[in-house]
Order: structure tokens, then C-alpha cells, then sequence
């Protein structure tokens, strides 16, 4: 049985990299990561990003961390 690795990731590269959701909600699959946290951003904010549904072009700020999820979601477009 091949049990799923985690992905590790680094948050400075993760924009412009693409996502598929597990289990997709009003036809939004397939994301891509249009903006990251900078030097900028407020500290409560630096661990955010924000996931664009390609299909909706709906825009979600979430925490990065929950990409290293495998229940939730897998890297690249699938």
C-alpha cells in the first residue's frame, strides 16, 4: 500500500503554483496561487495567501499551511 508523502513547501515560492481541490465546491477544482505575503504584509497576515478558482475566477485568502494538507488538497492541476 503507498501511503501519500506531504508535500513541504516553501511559502516564498508557492506563487503562480497550481492546486486541485479534494473535494471541489460549486465546480472551483483547480486553483492557482496569485498572491503571497511580503515583507509588507502585517505580521497577523504573513502566513496568508490568496487561491484563485479557475473556473469561477473567485479569489479565497487562506492559510498557506492548509496546502500541506493531503485531505484537502493536492499540488498541481489533476
Amino acid at each position: 500500500m503507498c501511503v501519500p508523502m506531504q508535500p513541504r513547501l516553501n511559502p516564498k515560492k508557492l506563487l503562480l503554483s497550481k492546486w486541485t481541490a479534494i473535494q471541489p465546491q460549486q465546480k472551483e477544482k483547480h486553483f492557482i496561487v496569485t498572491q503571497i505575503a511580503n515583507d509588507s504584509t502585517p505580521i497577523d497576515e504573513r502566513d496568508l495567501v490568496t487561491l484563485e478558482a479557475v473556473y469561477t475566477r473567485r479569489s479565497y485568502r487562506v492559510d498557506w499551511h492548509t496546502l500541506l494538507d493531503i485531505t484537502q488538497w493536492q499540488q498541481g492541476w489533476h
